[in-house]
């Protein structure tokens, strides 16, 4: 008997199934010879929100929540937030490998040259009510970008893959910056590819038509790094919606918007904006300890704390904590960062939170530092969806390479009514 299995045996039927072990799983298909009768369907594993499956095997990212480690390709988050750019780490995540100059130059040509969005997309943004919510911007117009680029359907063909990647990295931010404009009635800026990713942006956001307009350096490499922190984590709940709609062969533009619709709950993509909520209730540093009680007798949660995945600090937290630090520096102190701080120093001191495994996640601070840059509530998550763009095409590359992987179709348990006869209406009660 081998020692890379596992023997089951069925207590129902007095039975023995050796089942394969690899890479620490078994395959649930394996569970289907275990049965009472011949004609069963099989043994089934029950597991809602997927909390111990694995539906896919990846090289992209790793994490390890008990000890607080997140990788990209391999390369530890903090030396890519160090040291990289966003559009480097995007190449990165996507192609396995870091760029050489030569490639890199190609990537980022290749990427701002696609920043321009098609004019019937500029009528679209603009047919918005003035108050309709940046995600449903984000969503309609990436759907409506598959019928702009109906090329994108044949999603088998590496080449046409590849330019609807360069076409959706390089119009997010512009989608992004025109949804802001037109809810604030601005005219629109049209990108500038003479600047970097993040620095186009902010541009597109802020400028006024100032004659010595310039963004601030320090600004756009703090976008830089967040946007690396958010580029990719694993199997997250959008990042599963974009393998489920992708596994149907759907063009990457739908599959993305369904992405993007996921992330939009605030269980997800809008806990940044809870954090802050939650902050501005707080008010001042002499109402933490108040609010600190209110969390231990459960009247009131403590946001951006805690993770599905993390058990230890959030690796993303720490270098986020940094990067608030060097804006505020440019755009000066932030009351709600000392609410924050204070908030954290308690709760990392107390052993209802630390036997709790609940520490700062990386909404904690990125939500204080899109607060400080001046961006509304309702363009967090937007500001997650851009980076996150990425990972999403990354992971939706690896499933159609993938030779195991097959249109998604979960099983579920039937608990309805067993077999019935249709009565007719007359003669119901």
């Amino acid at each position: 008997m081998s020692n890379n299995t596992l023997t089951i045996t069925d207590n129902r039927t007095g039975k023995t199934y050796e089942v394969p072990i690899e890479y620490d799983t078994i395959h649930a298909t394996d569970l289907r010879k275990i049965k009472v009768n011949p004609d069963d369907f099989g043994l089934m594993a029950y597991d809602p929100a997927y909390m111990n499956t694995a539906a896919c095997k990846s090289s992209i990212t790793y994490i390890d929540g008990d000890k607080g480690i997140l990788r990209y390709r391999g390369y530890p988050i903090e030396q890519l937030a160090e040291k990289s750019t966003y559009l480097e780490v995007s190449y990165l995540i996507l192609y396995g490998e870091l760029p050489t100059k030569e490639q890199l130059e190609y990537w980022e040509n290749r990427i701002l040259r696609h920043t321009f969005i098609h004019e019937n997309l500029v009528q679209l943004i603009r047919a918005f009510r003035y108050d309709a919510h940046p995600m449903g911007i984000l969503i309609s117009a990436v759907s409506a970008m598959s019928t702009l680029y109906p090329e994108a359907k044949h999603v088998r063909d590496p080449h046409v893959r590849e330019k609807q990647i360069w076409r959706i990295i390089g119009k997010l931010p512009t989608i992004a910056a025109f949804a802001y404009r037109h809810r604030i009635g601005r005219p629109f800026n049209y990108p500038d590819s003479s600047m970097s990713y993040t620095a186009n942006l902010l541009y597109m956001l802020d400028y006024m038509n100032q004659r010595d307009y310039e963004v601030h350096p320090a600004l756009a490499r703090a976008m830089d790094v967040l946007f690396i922190l958010h580029a990719d984590h694993e199997q997250n709940c959008s990042t599963s919606v974009m393998r489920a709609v992708g596994s149907s062969l759907a063009d990457p533009y739908s599959a993305l918007s369904a992405a993007a619709a996921a992330l939009y709950g605030p269980l997800h993509g809008g806990a940044n904006e809870a954090v802050l909520l939650m902050l501005n209730e707080i008010g001042t540093v002499a109402n933490v300890p108040a609010y600190i009680e209110r969390v231990k007798k459960g009247e009131v949660r403590l946001m951006g704390f805690g993770h599905r995945v993390y058990k230890n600090y959030d690796p993303r937290a720490s270098i986020i904590k940094k990067v608030a630090y060097e804006v505020f520096e440019v755009t000066g102190s932030n009351v709600l960062l000392d609410v924050a701080l204070e908030l954290e120093r308690i709760a990392l001191q107390d052993d209802y939170f630390i036997s709790r495994k609940l520490y700062p996640n990386v909404d904690f601070y990125s939500g204080i530092i899109y607060h400080t840059l001046r961006f509304p509530m309702d363009m967090f998550p937007f500001l997650f969806a851009i980076p996150r763009a990425s990972g999403w095409l990354a992971q939706w590359m690896e499933m159609l390479d993938d030779p195991e992987q097959k249109i998604a179709r979960p099983r579920q348990i039937y608990l309805g009514a067993d077999e019935r006869d249709y009565v007719p209406l007359e003669e119901r009660k």
